[in-house]
């Protein structure tokens, strides 16, 4: 798992779709809902970790962009 449209298609597996209309946001609900599979025991570990590393880059990436624009 690498991209952000990676974790789209685990959470579509699971009849999951996300778009709140900011990216920062829908990746923000991907999160919440990632960490709900996981408490629910659906998604192993391994799966857990490697999306949640990469949503926690797409933030920080995204948050980036957003400040660079405004700068």
């Amino acid at each position: 798992m690498k991209t952000l449209y990676d974790v789209q298609q685990l959470l579509k597996q699971f009849g999951i779709y996300v778009y709140v209309g900011k990216r920062l946001w829908d990746i923000e609900v991907m999160a919440l809902e990632l960490d709900h599979l996981h408490d629910a025991q659906v998604v192993d570990q391994q799966t857990y970790l490697h999306a949640k590393m990469v949503l926690t880059r797409e933030h920080r990436l995204e948050e980036e962009r957003e400040s660079n624009k405004t700068n």
